[in-house]
């Protein structure tokens, strides 16, 4: 016997007539309405019976180059808001897993950004570049301001790249640029604090405090070419005590272990860069890295809830998940 019964037959007939008008066709309800000689809201209401009843029943298909399932195993496991795994070719260097990566973050911000948002960005990192380069403008803005993070100033060419970012990332968003007028890294604490009262630092400080979201690179011990010619990169001496303590990644020049947790010491009292408190209470905080050689930094910072969006390859994502 059929699951529906003898006196619904007409009602079940006119549900699986209009679901087909309208999922199969692409009819619009209110022509359906129309069509049949009934009001729209019985068309509404049909509508959600038929799904009721599995008369309609919703299949979500994977599209090639999505990894949900895997996606949504990294958020649970590491307690992170959203995972976005890019599709990178097996056999890809370096240089073009950073570029595919670049732009899965650059399509991220187009379908993710509400224009309302105060975004920091880390500006030493060349993933960050790469989704800079594969940005569009947007049609409105998409951002009021974006904010460096992190000390700007330094060698000529490493300053041209560290301004290009944020420029060109408040350009394509239609946003107001604020640039840090300080270095990165400083001789000492005192220098560092001198900086800091500085108007025009407190100026930067206070725009840190109100910032609603992140863009970071997540950054191994060993600096990137860019940020190892800007003077700004902590020099080999002091490197190894860094090391030694557990060392595995940084983000906007913090250091951390693998467990995520705060390498304090020296080098901490003489940066110039959002402080970590403040870091951590940006609501959203996405981290933007991947390929081999930043394994180890990418799993201690999404450990230590440093992010709470990760963008990153496949490669990297499914050893995260073997962990």
């Amino acid at each position: 016997m059929s699951r529906y019964t003898r006196p619904h037959d007409g009602q079940v007939r006119l549900m699986t007539k209009i679901a087909r008008m309208y999922h199969e066709r692409g009819a619009r309800q209110a022509d359906i309405a129309e069509a049949l000689s009934i009001s729209q809201a019985k068309v509404s209401r049909l509508l959600k019976r038929a799904e009721a009843l599995g008369i309609v029943r919703t299949i979500v298909t994977v599209a090639p180059g999505v990894y949900t399932e895997l996606e949504e195993q990294l958020e649970q496991r590491y307690g992170l808001t959203e995972v976005v795994i890019v599709d990178v070719d097996p056999e890809a260097d370096e240089t073009e897993t950073l570029a595919s990566i670049g732009a899965g973050a650059a399509a991220y911000l187009e379908a993710t950004l509400s224009g309302t948002d105060r975004i920091g960005v880390s500006s030493w990192s060349q993933t960050i570049l790469a989704m800079v380069d594969r940005m569009r403008p947007f049609p409105t803005r998409g951002a009021t301001e974006v904010v460096q993070l992190l000390g700007g100033m330094g060698a000529a060419e490493a300053q041209s790249h560290s301004h290009r970012i944020l420029g060109e990332l408040a350009r394509m968003l239609g946003a107001e640029p604020v640039y840090v007028p300080a270095p990165g890294l400083v001789a000492g604490p005192d220098i560092r604090d001198s900086l800091l009262a500085d108007a025009s630092m407190q100026d930067v400080t206070r725009r840190w405090r109100e910032l609603t979201m992140a863009i970071m690179g997540i950054g191994s011990v060993e600096p990137s070419d860019v940020l190892a010619t800007s003077g700004n990169a902590f020099s080999p001496e002091e490197r190894s005590p860094l090391l030694a303590a557990g060392a595995v990644g940084d983000i906007c020049h913090r250091i951390y272990r693998g467990d995520g947790s705060l390498v304090r010491g020296d080098i901490d009292d003489r940066i110039i860069a959002i402080p970590v408190d403040d870091l951590r209470r940006i609501p959203r905080r996405v981290g933007v890295a991947g390929g081999p050689r930043k394994l180890d930094a990418i799993r201690g910072a999404v450990a230590g809830g440093w992010v709470t969006t990760l963008i990153t390859d496949l490669r990297t994502a499914e050893l995260l998940a073997a962990d």
